[in-house]
């Protein structure tokens, strides 16, 4: 009796040591995903590395995607089973991916959804503990090549040749920069420069950009740039003490095509509700109508200027609405994607659902510009709404002085119609 009763106390103690086990493991593991670490996408080109800082907090883990200088948002961390989520809900896009045993690695995928109904971009994700180095060659003892400076462009792709001014920044072997293009840039590119080589990457949720070079004396050949799964170019180019010219004017590529110079539309909000310019609150006011995408980079670092701007001078009378051109064709998706945009960027003037983000189609739609040439693209109206001014793209914070003079120009512009 004495031998059972000891040998079911035994197994009871057995059992609960057992439970006790398993979430100690799991906390343990837990703790081991704060901190910094290397990661990378395996796009078609090679290795398309990035950092991503993970922090935790009271209410659970957050992070940081990390591009030279730029510390780029997600929206949320969730850890389960050792299984990571990484989420960017505004580009509709995630990184999953499930944790080794020893808390070092990480192996999975990101996925954002793509144009098109029911598609999906997607790459393999694997990710380091620690981030030493963005590229490997960052830790190759090769003679540096210097990158520093201005650089003349020309991408070369299916649909022919475009133009960019690279501007680059070094310190040792590390390189930073970005590509400013006619119509915007591609953000916060960092890499490395060595042995005649250049390596330059951005990853923000939805863009995952990768470029490399040979580097020539003052030329750059054998280019190759990479966008997410699919999109290839090649590129070439040569370097430049003034590259004040070499791209055009961005208030200068649209034109409005109506006889009287005035433009209209009539799209539903997120909530359905027709908004039109002739509605009482646009009377007798200067009007911005700006094209933007969520999915677009250079719409996602101009939105908060706008939305500043908006509040800042809407008591003089300013009005700003927003069309979108989305890409599922899924306007119960898209519009949800517009009320996360919104939220995000602290919108508070009207984001309407103008249609589809192909350029041609969206020109037929709006029926009075000669082109849709870029998202963003912003038209400006005085309080007659006749067209005064279109600027076209968006030079961001990647772009440094660039940016600040931008920032200047639209409020100068802003200035002027409520002047007049």
């Amino acid at each position: 009796m004495i031998n059972k009763l000891i040998l079911i106390m035994l197994l009871v103690a057995l059992s609960a040591c057992e439970q006790t086990q398993t979430p100690t493991v799991e906390v343990r593991q837990a703790d081991k995903i704060a901190g910094l670490w290397r990661g990378v996408l395996t796009s078609p080109g090679g290795e398309l590395p990035f950092g991503i800082d993970i922090m935790k907090g009271e209410d659970g883990y957050t992070a940081k995607i990390l591009n030279g200088e730029e510390r780029a948002d997600t929206s949320s961390v969730d850890f389960s089973n050792n299984t990571i989520t990484i989420n960017f809900e505004w580009f509709d896009a995630r990184i999953t991916a499930t944790l080794s045993e020893d808390g070092n690695n990480m192996n999975g995928q990101w996925s954002k959804t793509a144009s098109g109904r029911d598609k999906t971009s997607m790459l393999e994700f694997s990710a380091s503990k620690g981030f030493d180095y963005r590229f490997s060659q960052e830790l190759d003892p090769a003679v540096i090549t210097n990158t520093a400076g201005s650089w003349e462009v020309t991408f070369r792709d299916e649909d022919g040749d475009s133009i960019a001014v690279a501007e680059l920044n070094q310190q040792g072997k590390i390189v930073t920069g970005t590509f400013l293009t006619p119509t915007g840039d591609y953000r916060f590119l960092a890499g490395s420069a060595n042995d005649n080589k250049l390596y330059l990457s951005a990853f923000d949720g939805a863009h995952a950009f990768l470029f490399n070079a040979e580097i020539n004396n003052d030329k750059i050949i054998k280019g190759h740039f990479w966008s997410r799964e699919s999109y290839h170019a090649t590129w070439t180019a040569s370097q430049s003490n003034d590259t004040g010219d070499f791209l055009p004017s961005a208030w200068e590529m649209n034109k409005v095509t109506t006889t009287d110079n005035t433009v209209s539309f009539s799209f539903a909000d997120i909530n359905d509700n027709t908004v039109q310019l002739t509605d009482e609150r646009f009377k007798d006011k200067p009007v911005i109508v700006n094209l933007f995408g969520t999915w677009c980079p250079n719409c996602n670092d101009e939105a908060p200027v706008l939305a500043r701007f908006y509040d800042k001078y809407k008591s003089q009378g300013l009005e700003i609405v927003g069309l979108a051109f989305e890409f599922t064709e899924d306007p119960v998706r898209d519009k949800q994607q517009i009320k996360i945009f919104k939220q995000r960027h602290k919108i508070n003037y009207p984001l309407l659902l103008a249609g589809g983000n192909d350029k041609s189609q969206a020109t037929k739609i709006l029926g009075f510009l000669d082109e849709v040439k870029s998202y963003p693209t912003s038209i400006f109206l005085d309080k007659n709404h006749q067209v005064v001014n279109i600027h076209t793209g968006f030079s961001g914070p990647g772009t440094g002085e660039h940016y600040v003079q931008l920032l200047e120009e639209l409020e100068n512009e802003i200035l002027t119609l409520l002047n007049n």
